[in-house]
């Protein structure tokens, strides 16, 4: 028996609101076995939940609650700085965020560095997405100078020492090798600075070019420079799972 709310939502008011389903489909999917909360499978109709507190998951994913803060996906242009203003008057991430919003970036890119970047007003959620504790990967694609060989490949997969540790990649993938320029896509969990480029230069292979295009369940897909979107329900729901909201 799950424990009911006085003040609570019927459950399948809940997940059709978050557009799983309309209500009498979201019936069936409890008939089915399909919805749990906090853990435990509902085999009952008329629930009442609290989508502020409970965790609610349909087919083992997260349903987030009901939005009361902002969060988007920025695709940051190279040549912007990663502030929201910037005394010295260079481009930066304010000229992309919605009128009328006060937003802060989860992180950051160094300037020459293009991609991914989540934007939100949710500091709670910032500062845990943000702690080295959670570990979210980061994936970047990364064009560097030369014909990347299968030596400094393995190289890079083993771990290199850098001059504030040891860093190792989580995935490496090469995408292409031709003329003079080779291109890898690399997943870490280090949140270090210049980690990508520092990494690079270790091996001897200085990066011509770089963009974040992912960030954990977050990807950038199609979203072109300078552009944003909000993260779907199922980004969201992924992150909060991250880190433990």
């Amino acid at each position: 028996m799950i424990d009911q709310p006085a003040d609570g939502i019927r459950l399948q008011k809940v997940l059709a609101q978050a557009g799983v389903a309309s209500r009498r489909a979201s019936e069936e999917l409890i008939a089915e076995g399909r919805v749990e909360v906090n853990g435990k499978i509902v085999n009952e109709q008329g629930l009442r939940v609290n989508p502020d507190r409970d965790v609610i998951r349909v087919d083992g994913s997260r349903i987030p609650p009901p939005r009361r803060h902002l969060y988007l996906a920025l695709n940051k242009p190279r040549g912007v700085v990663s502030t929201m203003d910037d005394p010295q008057g260079r481009p930066n991430l304010q000229q992309y965020v919605p009128r009328h919003q006060r937003l802060f970036h989860v992180g950051r890119l160094d300037t020459d560095t293009a991609g991914l970047l989540i934007l939100t007003n949710d500091g709670e959620f910032a500062n845990k997405l943000t702690h080295p504790r959670h570990e979210v990967p980061k994936t970047y694609l990364v064009e560097v100078e030369g014909l990347l060989d299968n030596k400094t490949l393995r190289r890079l997969e083993k771990g290199v020492t850098l001059e504030d540790g040891p860093i190792k990649t989580d995935k490496l993938k090469l995408v292409q090798r031709a003329s003079s320029r080779s291109l890898v896509q690399i997943t870490l969990h280090s949140g270090r600075n210049r980690i990508v480029r520092r990494m690079m230069d270790a091996v001897g292979y200085p990066v011509r070019q770089l963009s974040r295009i992912s960030v954990g369940p977050v990807k950038l897909g199609q979203l072109q420079a300078g552009q944003t979107r909000e993260l779907t329900q199922t980004e969201l729901g992924a992150l909060l799972d991250i880190v433990e909201l």
